[in-house]
């Protein structure tokens, strides 16, 4: 019992907590910057699209959108213009580490060192495998019942470097999520002195925000995706699980897609 009170109610690192007014005022400042010119925009944008996808003629479920699309007709600039939408995922999760370690924190503070590689790899595996069957369903329970779009993950010409970069961009996807909205957000959050419970609901809620655009379903999914991945690391200050996880789900979703596309029936 004690045990899931914990989890339930975790108590809040009290060495953290930042009292002087100006320096919590910067903070607040950065916390808006940061979310503006990443993720936060983002989920404005994608409230945005699903309140269009909303009032078009058609329902949801005969929507698609797509979210790795081709950026130029000729090929190799293509490839180039993923690889910067990639390098731009790894700028904006570096930003977040870049500004927890000015702030005076160690990037093994939020459990991104190297010293358990081995056992974060393979808690990373678990989650994915946790997360990824009944995320799978949901969004298909959603998609059939009207409540989201059909999702293409990929509708990249079949090149040769079509795996390799959605690999890439699965990654760079994951190390900018959960660097951005665990490590970083939630860290903030304790600094500004937010109760666990708080922190962890408030980021999931952006998490899922910017999900919006695939529907009712993705946002629902996500904001569970977010309270799982954000309450482990709360629990364990492990990051490292929750990137690889991210990119193995993203990697199955990305690749998988593309794979599959047109092949089998019950894919929408």
């Amino acid at each position: 019992m004690a045990n899931l009170r914990a989890w339930l109610a975790p108590e809040r690192p009290g060495d953290d907590l930042i009292t002087d007014q100006r320096e919590r005022r910067m903070v607040w400042i950065e916390l808006v910057i940061v979310l503006a010119v990443t993720l936060g925009l983002s989920g404005l944008s994608s409230l945005l699209s699903l309140v269009d996808a909303l009032l078009q003629p058609v329902a949801l479920s005969d929507q698609t959108v797509a979210i790795n699309v081709p950026q130029a007709d000729v090929s190799v600039i293509d490839l180039l213009k993923q690889l910067l939408g990639a390098v731009r995922l790894v700028a904006w999760g570096g930003l977040g580490a870049y500004l927890l370690y000015r702030s005076g924190m160690r990037l093994a503070a939020v459990g991104l060192d190297r010293t358990r590689l081995g056992a974060d790899a393979a808690a990373g595996v678990g989650l994915a495998a946790l997360i990824g069957v009944p995320g799978l369903g949901l969004y298909l329970l959603a998609h059939a019942l009207g409540l989201n779009l059909a999702v293409a993950p990929s509708t990249l010409d079949d090149t040769w470097w079509r795996p390799i970069i959605l690999t890439i961009l699965a990654a760079g996807n994951a190390w900018a999520e959960e660097m951005l909205v665990v490590g970083y957000l939630i860290s903030r959050l304790r600094h500004l002195g937010f109760r666990e419970n708080t922190s962890l609901v408030t980021a999931a809620i952006v998490r899922g925000s910017y999900h919006l655009y695939q529907g009712f379903g993705g946002f629902i999914g996500n904001v569970i995706m977010g309270l799982v991945f954000g309450r482990i690391w709360q629990r364990t200050n492990r990051l490292w699980p929750l990137v690889i996880a991210h990119t193995l789900l993203d990697f199955v979703a990305f690749v998988g897609y593309s794979l599959l596309r047109g092949k089998v029936s019950w894919l929408p």
